[in-house]
């Protein structure tokens, strides 16, 4: 099978990422978001990136799905939307479902963790997600 590099819509770009969280509304969210950005830099050791226009990311990896489609993903990373601060830290680390039991409240989309304030969850719990779910990114997308 041939593989194929698909041009992703999210993407790294030049956009300045201060200027995207000095931009978050309400003041309240822009705390959230810059709380958010410095735990995932501190847990990465990867400087911030923006990708697309909304979201910021942590490090890159490279990708290959069964079907020969192939691209470039952010290891981790968070955008600031209007109805809750969206994470992409939820991969398919074990005991998964037991931290997002003492999280606090929370929703979850196939691989996003939405949370409307961080002062309804644990940081502790939060920052643990993140750590297994940026090792659970290494070994399966090692370099």
């Amino acid at each position: 099978m041939a593989k194929t590099q698909a041009k992703n819509k999210t993407a790294p770009t030049g956009a300045d990422v201060q200027t995207y969280l000095d931009a978050v509304t309400p003041q309240w969210k822009q705390e959230d978001a810059k709380t958010i950005a410095a735990m995932m830099e501190r847990l990465s050791g990867h400087k911030p990136k923006m990708w697309g226009p909304t979201m910021v990311g942590y490090g890159q990896y490279h990708y290959v799905y069964d079907s020969g489609r192939e691209g470039d993903m952010m290891r981790t990373g968070f955008s600031a939307r209007k109805a809750a601060l969206t994470l992409y830290c939820i991969g398919g680390f074990k005991d998964k479902e037991k931290l997002l039991a003492k999280l606090g409240k929370h929703s979850l989309g196939k691989s996003c963790l939405y949370v409307k304030r961080l002062s309804d969850i644990d940081l502790n719990v939060l920052e643990e997600i993140i750590i297994k779910d940026l090792q659970y990114m290494a070994d399966k997308y090692p370099g």
